[in-house]
C-alpha cells in the first residue's frame, strides 16, 4: 500500500513538472524577438521551478553568428548571458543535444557562468540549444542542492524544452532577418535609402527647431565601373562592403551612413558644420587610399569623390534640397577632376 502511495505521488509530481514545462513551451512558441524570448524563458524557468540560477551560454562564431548579431541590450541578459568560444564550450560539453547533469568537480564549468556573476552551486543542468542543426550554446540551470541535478535522473523533459527553444530560435531568426532587410542594404549591412530618407527628415527638423548645424555628404567610388570590368562584379561587391565598413569605423556613433544606390553612399552628420564635414571626409578619403581592399594576389585602393551640403548654406530649407545640393557638389568635384 505504501509503495502504491509512493508511486502515485511520483506520478503526480511528474505530471506537475510536465505541465510546467508545457506552460513554458506554450508561452515562448509565439515570440518573434530574441531578447523577449530569452528574457521570458529564463524568468519562467526560474519562477515555475524555483531554480536559483538560470542563464544562457552562447557560442561566439564570429560575424556569422545568427543570434548574437540580433541581441539588443537588456538588463536581464547583461547578468544572465555569457559568450564563450567554441573551444571553451566543446571542451566542457560533449557534441550532442542530450542535457548534461553534473554535481561533482564543477570548477571547470565556471567558464559558462556570466562574467559578472559568481554562483555558489552544487549541481548543474546544461541543455544544448541549436540553430539550423548547429549547436549555438546552452540553457543552464544550477542549484545549491547537490541532489537537484544528479547525473542519471530523467532529462527527457529538459531535452524537449531545449528542442522547443531551438525551434523558437529558428522562427525568431527568420523574422529578425526579414526585419533587418527591411531597414538595411542586403550587401553592405548598412541602412538603405528608404530609412536614410526618414532619418534625414527627422534630423533636418531637429536642426531647424534648435538652430543646430547639420551637414550631409554624397559620395561615390571613383572608377567603380573599371573595377567591375577588370576584376568582376564579385570583387566590386567586396569593394562596396570594404568601403562601408571602413567609413563606419571612422564616423561617430551619432552619424548615419547609408547606401543610396549602386556605388553611391550618404553620410548624415548632425551637429556638424560644412567645413568640419569636409575635413572628416578628407580624412576618410586618405584612409581609404591607405587601406586598400586586399585580394589574394593584389590590392585595390579605393578612391572616392564627395560633395558636402549644410543646412545653413541652402536657400530652400528642405531635406530634399540638402540632398540635391550635396549631389551637385559631388558632380562639381568630378567635373573639376576631368578638366
Amino acid at each position: 500500500m505504501e509503495s502504491l502511495k509512493t508511486l502515485l505521488e511520483t506520478l503526480r509530481q511528474n505530471d506537475e513538472i510536465a505541465q510546467k514545462f508545457q506552460a513554458i513551451e506554450t508561452k515562448i512558441l509565439s515570440i518573434l524577438d530574441f531578447t523577449d524570448l530569452f528574457e521570458i524563458l529564463l524568468d519562467e524557468i526560474r519562477n515555475k521551478f524555483q531554480v536559483p540560477y538560470v542563464w544562457l551560454t552562447l557560442i561566439d562564431a564570429g560575424e556569422e553568428s545568427g543570434v548574437l548579431q540580433f541581441l539588443e541590450k537588456s538588463r536581464i541578459l547583461e547578468t544572465n548571458l555569457n559568450i564563450v568560444t567554441p573551444e571553451t564550450f566543446f571542451n566542457l560539453i560533449p557534441r550532442g543535444t542530450r542535457p548534461l547533469l553534473v554535481n561533482e568537480d564543477l570548477k571547470p564549468f565556471h567558464r559558462l557562468f556570466p562574467p559578472i556573476k559568481k554562483f555558489l552551486v552544487k549541481s548543474m543542468a546544461i541543455a544544448p540549444i541549436t540553430l539550423d542543426g548547429q549547436i549555438i550554446g546552452s540553457l543552464n540551470q544550477a542549484d545549491f542542492s547537490y541532489l537537484r541535478f544528479t547525473p542519471g535522473i530523467d532529462t527527457s523533459l529538459l531535452e524537449q524544452l531545449a528542442v522547443k527553444v531551438s525551434l523558437c530560435l529558428a522562427n525568431v531568426t527568420a523574422h529578425e532577418k526579414l526585419k533587418f532587410l527591411a531597414y538595411h542594404d542586403p550587401l553592405t549591412g548598412i541602412l538603405n535609402r528608404r530609412v536614410m530618407e526618414t532619418i534625414l527628415k527627422r534630423e533636418f527638423q531637429r536642426a531647424r527647431r534648435y538652430g543646430s548645424p547639420l551637414s550631409l555628404v554624397f559620395l561615390d567610388i571613383d572608377y567603380f565601373k573599371s573595377i567591375n570590368d577588370r576584376y568582376g562584379h564579385d570583387v566590386g561587391d567586396q569593394v562596396l562592403v570594404h568601403l562601408a565598413r571602413e567609413i563606419e569605423h571612422m564616423i561617430r556613433s551619432s552619424d548615419v551612413l547609408a547606401r543610396f544606390a549602386g556605388d553611391e553612399f550618404i553620410v548624415i552628420l548632425p551637429e556638424t558644420i560644412a567645413v568640419k564635414a569636409i575635413s572628416t571626409m578628407e580624412r576618410i578619403k586618405a584612409h581609404l587610399l591607405e587601406t586598400p581592399l586586399q585580394l589574394t594576389d593584389s590590392a585595390i585602393p579605393i578612391s572616392i569623390s564627395f560633395g558636402v551640403s549644410s543646412i545653413d548654406e541652402i536657400a530652400d530649407k528642405t531635406p530634399e534640397a540638402l540632398l540635391k545640393e550635396a549631389d551637385a557638389q559631388l558632380y562639381g568635384m568630378k567635373e573639376a577632376r576631368k578638366s
